[in-house]
């Protein structure tokens, strides 16, 4: 078995991606934060001491696509051409999906979830004052297209 990221001696290496050709990739990811209920209510009605906990982690989930490759080390540097995140509260929690978009020579799976997941660490930042139970769960990759390996759904 070979490994892509390690060389012939073993050693971590990013993989060299200089002759794939840019092709438009997209990538989908999920997250969902638990929380009390009384939390639930907070959101709701914009009763969240820190104010506005979506529109802050929408920012932080755009945010944190875009610096993917400064918190994975062997993560390439690429255009990251479109974000979407998405959060919406339900009666168990938020649930945030998350959407992004490049014409580059690798997969954006990793921005997706990176996104989800710093969006859901600003959700946990934004209401832990109120509400020590928050929990992030069911970080996941959703869907990819584009590259070499295609489409890819996953199914539930």
């Amino acid at each position: 078995m070979s490994f892509t990221h390690l060389d012939e001696s073993g050693h971590a290496r990013m993989v060299d991606v200089t002759g794939k050709q840019p092709t438009v990739r997209a990538a989908s990811a999920r997250a969902f934060v638990t929380m009390a209920p009384d939390t639930v209510a907070a959101l709701r009605d914009g009763a969240v001491p820190k104010g506005d906990v979506l529109a802050v982690a929408r920012i932080a989930g755009i945010q944190a696509a875009k610096r993917t490759p400064e918190l994975l080390p062997l993560a390439h540097v690429i255009g990251v051409h479109g974000v979407v995140v998405d959060l919406q509260v339900e009666d168990a929690g938020v649930s945030i999906t998350a959407t992004v978009r490049t014409a580059d020579r690798t997969g954006v799976e990793m921005e997706a979830l990176t996104a989800v997941a710093v969006a859901a660490l600003s959700v946990v930042d934004m209401v832990k004052g109120i509400d020590r139970t928050v929990t992030i769960v069911d970080a996941c990759i959703t869907a990819k297209e584009g590259g070499r390996s295609g489409s890819w759904t996953r199914e539930e």
